[in-house]
């Protein structure tokens, strides 16, 4: 194939952090490119960092002073001397004033050109021109007019239940399904600050509700010499609040028709709207496999890995050599999809506490080596996982002769990656790649809310009796580490020692007998026989009913993350710790979820509030979260300001117990 050299490039900028920013550094280092990073404060130490020729920081860990920094990231370029930058996904990656702004400078921008992103990035105006190219597309209203009568009116022709969407929005954001019309009002409000916030726009869409559905996407590339292909499907249906979750190629539920079909109407979007490298098309698609456009990513996507496992190419090695002008490296009769792969993805979050987003320190991080399973990340041990970014840590992916085979080796292998020092889903995802509906091909949006509702990965539960013992025998064993010659614990009688544990907010009492490496526990009313038969600082293998189990564990200080295969607990030992008066269940103290910014406050001293009513919104990790009075009474107090930053469990309201009247 012909080479066009009108685009050379040398050293390649990565416009992004974390596992994208990793994956596209590798890439063109083996391709002979330069690369540089650029990292805002809290970055300096990440792993992309590190793993780039070059550096340079851009600013403040807040997104708006950093990431989201056109010009800084221009200077970085010209400073470095990189004459490419590579976008990457999320932050200016669909920015279309940015690509043009590269381009001002000089620069290659590894993406579509600025009108498509601009285009696309309108799911208003996508899909009017979606219309007119004659892709499905699903009824709704995609008007200019954006006043909120406008909008109720068109909700009441399109009928509930309906999907109020941020037209520049994507990941979830911006995005509510209405089931009645007395919630439209509320869900217009939210739906518009929450886009506005994330993305600068407030203009919104409204969808016809497809109950139910698939998510299936095409991935589509094309170049500057009027070539475009797709290289299959993704099926991304397994999702939580309108957020993948689960990604696999090909999907099992798409035969070669449909296939055939849908990457018509694919590049048949891509082409009308004069695209150029790396993009996705997304479709719902319902029991009947009637499929309606949904949106098109000008970028390359999260999920991108299972394509390249499915196809065996590197897509980013393709971006490379279109944005170098060359013509794609094959045509559409040389794409074979052999195989199945699975995505998870890894998330730093809590799943028994409604997801919410979760911040720490990386204490253990690691992940076995084996074939056919690959590892995408941008975290290391000692990294601190801050507010200011999105939660996704990692992407775990396998690769299978047959989609059974791929998940069997997925699901193996998240169980044996340790991930510790923060709450994860880990547990949550092994149990969905487990799960009978899942294995059987039959999940669609709303497999989780389906199927999860009552799984124990999803519940806000204490840790088992079990656990408190097995954690009050690590603590055990790290003071026989430490000292063996003398115990720094309170000693109730010979060989036996009294633990006090906490575990949010709870305060649970282990008592332990030693017998040479035999451990009697008792938590509350139950008691086990533990045996310990290994132990390395960083996991031990103990025996419980004839059975070996080995525990992941972890100590930051007087603090013990521990994974003992039923989730991810974080302890701290408060034995010597002075008595504290445990808040009594029902307080009226409301206290920040998470490291964050407060965007509202619907409170003030004196008002009187009712179970139930959002006090305040504390925006973190992308996602605005409603904090909630957890009683009837009135405001005692509000300690915080909007714009305010304040960090996890910080006292924000307080309010006094009463009848509300």
């Amino acid at each position: 194939m012909t080479s066009i050299t009108s685009n050379p490039i040398t050293k390649v900028l990565i416009a992004n952090r974390g596992e994208i920013a990793v994956r596209v550094i590798r890439t063109a280092r083996e391709l002979g490119y330069r690369t540089v990073a650029v990292y805002s404060e809290a970055d300096a130490d990440a792993p992309h960092v590190q793993l780039a020729d070059q550096g340079v920081c851009i600013g403040a860990p807040a997104v708006g002073d950093s990431y989201l920094r056109s010009d800084k990231i221009l200077e970085a370029a010209q400073r470095t001397g990189a004459d490419a930058i590579h976008p990457g996904y999320g932050f200016l990656s669909e920015n279309a004033d940015f690509a043009r702004a590269c381009e001002a400078a000089g620069l290659t921008f590894i993406g579509p050109g600025a009108d498509a992103i601009e285009l696309m990035g309108s799911k208003r105006l996508s899909k009017i021109a979606m219309i007119e190219a004659g892709v499905p597309c699903i009824p709704g209203y995609e008007g200019a007019d954006q006043s909120d009568n406008t909008l109720i009116a068109e909700a009441k022709r399109i009928g509930f239940p309906l999907m109020v969407k941020a037209s520049a929005g994507g990941g979830g954001r911006g995005m509510r399904l209405v089931h009645h019309e007395r919630e439209l009002a509320e869900q217009i409000r939210t739906a518009r600050s929450e886009a506005q916030s994330a993305f600068g726009s407030d203009e919104l869409i409204l969808e016809r509700a497809v109950i139910e559905p698939r998510h299936i996407e095409i991935q589509v590339f094309a170049d500057n010499h009027g070539n475009c292909i797709y290289l299959g499907e993704r099926d991304c249906s397994v999702q939580r609040r309108h957020q993948k979750v689960v990604e696999e190629a090909p999907s099992p539920f798409v035969d070669e028709t449909l296939r055939t079909a849908m990457g018509a109407a694919a590049v048949n979007a891509a082409l009308a709207c004069k695209y150029r490298g790396a993009g996705t098309v997304e479709f719902l698609v319902d029991k009947d496999r009637n499929f309606y456009f949904l949106e098109m990513n000008t970028r390359l996507q999260v999920e991108h890995p299972v394509t390249e496992l499915v196809t065996g190419q590197d897509l980013v090695a393709w971006q490379l050599q279109v944005a170098c002008g060359e013509t794609l490296p094959l045509s559409q009769d040389d794409i074979r999809l052999q195989g199945h792969a699975v995505e998870v993805r890894l998330y730093a979050e809590d799943p028994r506490n409604q997801f919410m987003p979760q911040t720490g320190r990386v204490l253990r991080w690691d992940w076995p080596e084996r074939k056919d399973f690959r590892v995408d990340h941008g975290i290391a041990e000692g990294q601190v996982i801050s507010p200011h970014y999105d939660p996704m840590l990692a992407k775990l992916i396998a690769y299978g002769k047959n989609r059974q085979e791929a998940l069997r080796k997925l699901a193996s292998a998240v169980t044996d990656t340790t991930l510790l020092g923060l709450n994860n889903n880990k547990l949550f995802l092994e149990n969905i790649l487990r799960h009978p509906e899942f294995i059987a091909g039959n999940a669609t949006t709303a497999f989780i809310e389906q199927m999860f509702a009552d799984d124990d990965s999803m519940s806000v539960t204490q840790p088992s009796a079990l656990t408190l013992a097995t954690a009050g025998l690590i603590y055990f064993q790290r003071g026989v580490a430490q000292s063996p010659s003398g115990y720094n614990w309170r000693r109730s009688s010979p060989k036996s020692y009294v633990y006090d544990l906490e575990f949010e907010g709870e305060h649970y009492r282990v008592s332990l007998k030693d017998d040479n490496d035999h451990f009697s526990i008792s938590v509350g009313e139950e008691t086990f026989q533990l045996e310990l038969v290994r132990w390395n600082h960083t996991h031990c293998t103990i025996v419980y009913q004839q059975v070996r189990e080995k525990v992941c564990f972890a100590f930051d200080g007087d603090s013990l993350a521990l994974d003992c295969g039923t989730g991810h607990f974080l302890f701290t030992d408060l034995t010597h710790a002075p008595a504290v008066a445990a808040l009594a269940a029902g307080s009226g103290q409301i206290k920040a979820t998470m490291d964050g910014s407060i965007v509202a406050i619907f409170v003030e001293p004196g008002q009187t509030v009712f179970a139930g009513d959002t006090v305040a919104v504390l925006e973190a990790m992308k996602m605005e979260h409603q904090l909630k009075a957890t009683l009837d009474g009135v405001v005692e107090s509000v300690s915080c300001s909007v714009g305010q930053q304040v960090k996890s469990r910080q006292l924000l309201v307080t309010i006094a117990s009463g009848d509300g009247e």
